[in-house]
């Protein structure tokens, strides 16, 4: 394969993972000799046991987190060789949904919400009408004004799901988003990354609940001791 054929392949897919390791320190690697792709409006599962790595993978894919070797290309372009400029643009094409969801409780929801466009320096009045939209999306629409202590788990998570959607992302990164929800909720969180990716979203899923992967026809990234297989 040349060259040309290489990068070509690569600016295929919103990120390229070859041959990657990851290891602290001087110790063993906890991920080895990871391959795979990223493809646009792709819809995706990560899973294996829990402590396989799924989370440390996310962070890698997040650009927060450097492999020990191996390359990431990201939307084309190699993640170890881009100055923090580059890198911060690139990450606001990717969104991440954490486990704990990370909401800050002296701010409303809507203000949550709406802090990836603040951080930005963006006007208010460019953004209020994509706040409430979005937030209605998820099914927040009345709760926009409460904070989050008063926020039940669900509607914690879904306020979550709308932060990382804000700046529409071409890919979505969602850490065990139905951890910490009943079964009836799961389901509805699920539909809800379906149709954000018939939208046009790349969604991946970190979860190791097989019932929640078994509602969804989607390609699998399976880890397991340290290895990654890929079930189309």
């Amino acid at each position: 394969m040349t060259a040309d054929s290489r990068r070509s392949q690569r600016e295929a897919y919103l990120i390229r993972v070859e041959n990657v390791g990851l290891s602290y320190g001087l110790g063993p690697e906890i991920l080895s000799d990871l391959n795979f792709g990223i493809e646009p409006k792709s819809f995706q599962f990560l899973t294996g046991a829990s402590g396989a790595g799924k989370t440390t993978l996310l962070r890698m894919l997040f650009l927060s987190l450097k492999p020990a070797r191996g390359t990431i290309t990201v939307f084309g372009k190699d993640a170890t060789r881009l100055n923090k400029k580059t890198l911060s643009r690139l990450r606001r094409r990717i969104g991440i949904v954490f486990q704990e969801f990370r909401l800050l409780d002296h701010m409303t929801t809507y203000d949550n919400v709406a802090l990836p466009y603040r951080v930005l320096g963006r006007e208010e009045v460019s953004y209020r009408s994509d706040v409430v939209d979005l937030l209605k999306f998820v099914g927040l629409g009345d709760r926009m004004h409460a904070m989050p202590p008063v926020l039940s788990g669900g509607e914690k998570q879904r306020a979550a799901i709308a932060r990382a959607l804000i700046t529409k992302p071409e890919l979505l990164l969602a850490d065990e988003p139905t951890g910490n929800v009943d079964p009836p909720l799961a389901r509805r969180l699920l539909r809800l990354f379906v149709e954000l990716n018939k939208l046009g979203t790349a969604v991946l899923i970190a979860t190791h609940d097989i019932g929640l992967m078994s509602q969804v026809d989607a390609r699998r990234l399976v880890i397991d001791a340290g290895r990654l297989e890929v079930y189309e």
